[in-house]
């Protein structure tokens, strides 16, 4: 899948810490704009498979637009 990070990152950040409460703030900042990173971080934080996290990604982004 190519998921790309569009948008607003602040927009993004505030839609992922209120889904996935267990991110910090430097787990966003290592993950600025970079989808494959965010879902590496997402798997160690939340135990989700890559396409479980893609899927869910897909749906914020589609809020977002």
């Amino acid at each position: 899948m190519d998921l790309q990070i569009k948008g607003n990152w602040n927009q993004w950040k505030g839609q992922l810490k209120e889904k996935y409460g267990e991110l910090t703030d430097d787990d966003l900042k290592m993950a600025e704009g970079k989808a494959e990173e965010l879902i590496g971080i997402l798997q160690q934080k939340t135990g989700k498979t890559k396409e479980q996290l893609e899927e869910e990604l897909v749906e914020i982004d589609s809020k977002l637009l």
